[in-house]
């Protein structure tokens, strides 16, 4: 099955350098392409896009807004976004985890990483490595405001879990999980799995920001 790709992006030669590394891939094509988050909608509509390559400074609707009417949209269920920053650590990275992206890219990326990544995406993984998770963590300010550990849906998971989502907040890989809790690397997969089913979270990358926001991964400890 090909992926569907959407760019979004207000500069053309940006599009049209990821057009030609996305169009590269057998698997991978180009759906359609928008200069504004307001015209993405749209065509993400229009091309039943799978992923989309979302620049968060735009004229108009930014990439964040955008994200968000992505993600709130019943007729775009499934839909994935990376966020793609001109730098790694950019200031926007936390609000587009908040906003529902499954990951972020810089946009140097190199080609074969970047079709990686539309893979993962795709298949419903976030795009958040153990360094990149850290990093998004570094970036976030100490003063973030949490909501209580007895949140309800916080409530549904068992210890295990609770101890597998703190673990997740803070950067760790399912085998890293599975070492620190002496699991094997598939019952600490089936953790994060049932934690993200109980908690609503749409990708690893979300689970990460409901770990900080509920407390259960608290950002001193980072």
């Amino acid at each position: 099955m090909t992926i569907r790709v959407v760019l979004v992006d207000d500069q053309a030669l940006i599009r049209a350098g990821f057009r030609a590394i996305v169009d590269s891939a057998p698997d991978l094509e180009v759906g359609g392409e928008a200069d504004d988050g307001v015209d993405a909608i749209d065509v993400i509509r229009d091309t039943r896009a799978d992923v989309v390559l979302m620049d968060v400074r735009m004229p108009g609707q930014d990439g964040i807004t955008t994200t968000e009417a992505i993600v709130a949209d019943d007729d775009l269920v499934g839909v994935r976004v990376i966020v793609l920053t001109t730098f790694e650590l950019d200031e926007y990275v936390v609000a587009a985890m908040n906003a529902g992206a499954s990951g972020f890219l810089d946009k140097g990326v190199d080609p074969d990483v970047l079709l990686d990544a539309i893979r993962v995406v795709a298949a419903g993984d976030a795009l958040l490595t153990p360094k990149a998770t850290r990093a998004l963590l570094a970036s976030m300010p100490r003063d973030v405001p949490t909501t209580p550990v007895d949140d309800d849906a916080v409530q549904h998971l068992t210890t295990r879990e609770r101890e597998v989502v703190s673990l997740v907040g803070r950067g760790l890989s399912n085998d890293e999980i599975a070492d620190e809790l002496f699991l094997s690397p598939l019952t600490a997969k089936t953790h994060v799995s049932r934690a993200m089913t109980k908690l609503h979270a749409r990708d690893r990358a979300q689970l990460v920001v409901i770990a900080i926001r509920t407390g259960l991964t608290q950002l001193d400890d980072l």
